[in-house]
């Protein structure tokens, strides 16, 4: 679900044009007539695309493929040239862009050039980072980029605490490079972009969720978002992450084990709206698919019109709308069913 602030709303509506708005129209026009009919049609171009940086990654999260350095797919970085030639096929109709998928963006040298030519292009720009790359240099060249809306992880407001999932990393370096962010926002007077702490809250850190709130004011980020961790084997929880405040956690303690608290209804916005495209140009249904186990195409082959509208992503729409839970990538998801700003 992705939240906006008052001036941030603005800003976005500030990239809708005429054209983007009715591609918008019927994107929803054609999720909803798959939704209620059972038969997939897709009548539009994606709203929204996460594009990956590089699979690179500096830390070593339980949880994270990047960090288990566990993926089965081919590993690398996101070149500059494939990019524009990506974003050159969709910029009409594309209104919201993620620079993240797997990996730290700003491992990729040309992160910032690649947001900038995006933001050129009139289009909403978004990134998460763990800020361990927010270098003085960085940081005023993040603003000068024209990036959108910067989200930086945090996940513990003491050493002891943040080390405990984002392991191998330094909080005093995320408090740092957060602080020259909104130091160069302010010199260079710009309005964008809107700077967000997100704390994953875990058992280790659900404890200091008032204090992260004190620490986002204290630093000058324009919000602070909590956010649901997600488990692989939730069932056992090997390194004892789920949360004991419910609130916070997508898993229920039974006397079976954890379980799932979605529902997983038979239909899945992102599969019409909001695809993944991966550092060498695999076209994956969405976020869910870490390893982008479920290929639907490949833009070093095919166009991404060709891919979007092809037989394979036909087929997964048509599986999705007949048996969700049959689809292991959507057996641990909450969010699928959300309808884009919501």
């Amino acid at each position: 679900m992705r939240r906006f602030s008052f001036q941030d709303k603005l800003n976005l509506l500030s990239k809708l044009t005429l054209r983007r708005a009715w591609n918008g129209l019927f994107v929803l026009a054609s999720y909803y007539s798959s939704k209620y009919t059972g038969r997939p049609v897709q009548w539009g171009l994606p709203v929204s695309i996460s594009i990956e940086p590089t699979t690179s990654y500096n830390l070593r999260c339980p949880e994270c493929p990047s960090g288990l350095r566990s993926f089965t797919r081919d590993t690398g970085m996101l070149q500059n040239d494939f990019f524009r030639k990506t974003i050159d096929q969709l910029h009409r109709d594309l209104f919201y862009l993620v620079f993240y998928f797997q990996g730290e963006p700003y491992l990729n040298p040309a992160f910032l050039e690649m947001v900038r030519y995006a933001s050129q292009k009139k289009i909403y720009t978004a990134t998460s980072t763990n800020a361990h790359y927010l270098t003085e240099d960085n940081a005023r060249r993040t603003i000068e980029s024209g990036l959108d809306r910067l989200i930086i992880s945090i996940d513990g407001t003491t050493q002891e605490v943040y080390e405990q999932y984002r392991v191998g990393g330094q909080l005093q370096k995320v408090l740092d490079g957060a602080a020259r962010v909104v130091k160069w926002k302010k010199e260079l007077r710009s309005k964008t972009p809107f700077i967000v702490f997100q704390l994953l809250v875990v058992r280790p850190n659900e404890h200091q969720i008032e204090e992260a709130r004190e620490l986002a004011h204290r630093i000058g980020v324009d919000d602070i978002w909590f956010k649901t961790a997600q488990i692989y084997d939730y069932a056992n929880d090997p390194h004892q992450l789920i949360p004991t405040r419910q609130s916070y956690s997508r898993y229920r303690s039974t006397p079976q084990g954890n379980q799932f608290k979605g529902q997983l209804a038979n239909h899945c916005w992102r599969l019409w709206h909001d695809p993944v495209i991966t550092w060498n140009g695999l076209v994956a249904p969405c976020c869910f698919d870490k390893d982008a186990q479920y290929k639907m195409g490949d833009l070093q082959q095919q166009s991404f019109v060709e891919i979007w509208r092809s037989e394979p992503y036909q087929q997964f729409r048509a599986k999705i709308l007949k048996g969700r839970k049959q689809i292991d990538i959507c057996s641990n998801c909450s969010e699928g069913t959300r309808v884009w700003g919501d």
